[in-house]
């Protein structure tokens, strides 16, 4: 007995089992599991999770169904493996804080961007969103290939039709085995409009897109959370390598409450960001010193949007204590852009060119394999319609034939004899109602085979010219763009270490506009027009009760504007640094762009297109004090300021002008 037990035991290369053993986990990881694919952007579990739910009949215009249903359907039908990774994907695609356009409808506790998780299957439900339709559209017709699932009882897609670009609309992120993919959400309608720029090219110039023409089209991620984007170097590097750092930065504004101390509002937070755990770091470095100047830190988020509310001591200056949070904390982050997906089936990094040019080929397969079906069916029916025609315009001896036939086979036999039809026609005319026979329903069948040999000339021309097939994917695509779009969540802002953004703004005249209180605005001149005589007048800006417009100046986008204070600090900031306003809106108070002390108001704003030698700065304080000091001095003025001319106790600067060498 001892002996056969030995008999089978094999000795094996512990070295090389492990290899093979590794290799194959780590391709099943790679290749089923943790990376999308490039043409529809989701992984397995999320397509298996979408396929059940279509299947379930789940769609957006039926009733919610428990999650608990779904789970167990896309479980013991396509994915064999634990019900928590299938609920956690159906909840992800259900978070308007995760996905830019989700595609899932959930109905219940989704969880919170708190980091909340979400309520037990049994509890909540959900179906598919509108538009995951599109991701699903026509996958009955053919559109893409199918496989037996694990134990070979139902058949699986092993892609969706996906209609429009969801890798890069809704991102994604995944960990691999020696690899990790991390995909920005981005806006539809830019991404939308990238893929008919490419189909646009090749249609009109029949020639390749550069990626050049693509990144003025999708200009950054845009995230579901908003927040602000800092620069765009790290984008064009992403969008060209398939790599990049992107900067994100919370939106954050500076109150002044009534008793003069100042508040700082966060309103958005960069993508990912758990705001719960942010205010809980906040809270633990106020704690511990590392933060001092913070009075009071509360959650004032409600169903409206998110509000954290952080109050400052009086003598804290609410500039310096935003980029020390932005330095020390989450409000500001960065999102390491790795555009890695799978490409027949192999992991690669691509630009975003390559991603959209795959998704087109995708597409064009798709629509391919979606007209030949429309083809053949059109075809089948008018097939049909010709032997009822046919039958129609012989009806009488067509009667006769069926009333003399002792059977039905006898009878197709013999209309297949006397006119020369199909098994198919004959049977269509032995299963023909008597209505058929009426002029209404004639004319009817003649229009319907009108209409379908215009059908399949139509499918036949477009399966014979690819620049035919192109159009019909731009003129579905942009349907979608005009249904599902939105305007974009996340802005830009101007990284102060990215001299390149610079070179992007457009030189132009832009009207300057300040208010006593110290609400700053940027306006097109556009906005202001010339007025013949008898003519009414246009209201310039909207103010706060006892406010008024100080200054009203017109400048270039890059000129410097210089801002004196009563303390007699000089700040400065180019023209395009201001936020632009319309032209009634309040405009942003100064303290959220300039770094002003408690108490600092500006006296003076001077703007300057360059620093010239012999032109000067003359400053006159409230007690009559004058001086004059050289405009040169004031060529290199620092983010904190400048001291431009030391006060007496009680004295403040009123106004300052420039002046040449002989004034």
């Amino acid at each position: 007995m001892e002996d056969n037990i030995f008999d089978k035991i094999e000795e094996v290369d512990l070295q090389k089992t492990m290899e093979k053993s590794y290799i194959d986990y780590a391709m099943s990881v790679i290749a089923s599991r943790a990376l999308p694919d490039v043409r529809d952007g989701l992984k397995p579990v999320q397509r298996r999770v979408l396929y059940s739910m279509i299947e379930l009949n789940n769609g957006p215009d039926k009733p919610h169904r428990k999650s608990a249903r779904i789970v167990g359907d896309t479980m013991g039908k396509y994915h064999p493996h634990g019900d928590s990774s299938i609920y956690g994907a159906l909840v992800n695609m259900a978070q308007e804080w995760s996905f830019r356009y989700p595609l899932i409808d959930g109905h219940g506790n989704f969880g919170s961007v708190d980091g909340d998780g979400a309520a037990a299957m049994r509890y909540t439900e959900a179906r598919l969103s509108k538009i995951s339709m599109e991701l699903l559209a026509d996958i009955n017709k053919d559109t893409v290939d199918f496989v037996p699932n694990f134990d070979e009882t139902e058949k699986e897609p092993t892609v969706l039709p996906s209609r429009y670009p969801n890798l890069l609309v809704n991102g994604t992120t995944g960990i691999a085995v020696g690899m990790a993919t991390n995909i920005p959400p981005h806006n539809l309608k830019e991404v939308i409009n990238a893929v008919v720029k490419i189909i646009d090219n090749k249609v009109l110039e029949d020639r390749d897109t550069e990626i050049d023409e693509l990144l003025p089209i999708v200009k950054g991620p845009d995230f579901p959370t908003g927040g602000i984007i800092l620069g765009t170097r790290g984008i064009e590097e992403a969008y060209r390598t398939g790599r990049g750092k992107v900067k994100v930065r919370g939106v954050t504004n500076i109150e002044t409450m009534a008793n003069g101390k100042n508040r700082i509002i966060v309103t958005e937070l960069p993508y990912m960001v758990n705001k719960a755990r942010l205010i809980e770091k906040i809270a633990e470095m106020v704690k511990e010193k590392r933060l001092d100047g913070i009075t009071d830190l509360r959650d004032e988020s409600n169903r409206e949007g998110m509000r954290i509310v952080i109050e400052l001591r009086k003598d804290v200056n609410a500039n310096v204590m935003l980029n020390q949070l932005y330095k020390h904390t989450q409000i500001q982050d960065s999102f390491g852009v790795i555009m890695l997906a799978l490409v027949n089936g192999e992991p690669k990094v691509m630009s975003l060119k390559e991603v959209l040019t795959n998704y087109l080929a995708h597409q064009e397969e798709v629509v391919t394999r979606r007209t030949k079906y429309d083809l053949n069916k059109a075809e089948e029916r008018d097939h049909i319609l010709q032997g009822l025609l046919i039958a129609l315009d012989n009806i009488d001896e067509v009667i006769s034939i069926i009333r003399g036939s002792a059977n039905t086979a006898e009878a197709k036999e013999k209309l297949i004899t006397r006119f020369g039809l199909t098994d198919v026609q004959a049977q269509a005319i032995v299963d023909m109602r008597l209505r058929a026979l009426t002029g209404l329903e004639r004319e009817k069948l003649e229009t319907e085979h009108a209409e379908l040999v215009k059908k399949i000339e139509e499918y036949r021309a477009i399966l014979a010219d690819n620049k035919l097939l192109l159009g019909v994917i731009k003129e579905e695509i942009m349907i979608i763009a005009e249904k599902f779009g939105d305007d974009r969540k996340t802005k830009f802002g101007y990284d102060e270490f990215d001299i390149e953004d610079e070179d992007l703004i457009p030189r132009g005249n832009t009207v300057i506009a300040m208010t006593s209180l110290g609400y700053i605005k940027r306006m097109t001149v556009d906005n202001f027009k010339t007025q013949n005589r008898g003519g009414r007048g246009i209201k310039g800006m909207s103010t706060i009760e006892d406010d008024y417009i100080e200054d009203l100046l017109m400048t270039s986008t890059h000129d410097y504007l210089m801002f004196f204070t009563n303390m007699g600090r000089v700040y400065r900031l180019k023209a395009y640094e201001i936020p632009e306003a319309s032209r009634t809106a309040r405009g942003t108070a100064i303290v959220n762009i300039l770094q002003l002390n408690p108490g600092e108001k500006i006296s003076a704003m001077i703007p300057l297109s360059e620093y010239e030698e012999g032109k000067n700065l003359f400053m006159i304080t409230k007690k009559g004090i004058a001086k004059k000091t050289p405009i040169m001095e004031f060529s290199n003025v620092r983010k904190t300021g400048l001291a431009a001319i030391s006060l007496r106790e009680d004295d403040e600067l009123i106004e300052v002008k420039i002046t040449d060498k002989n004034t």
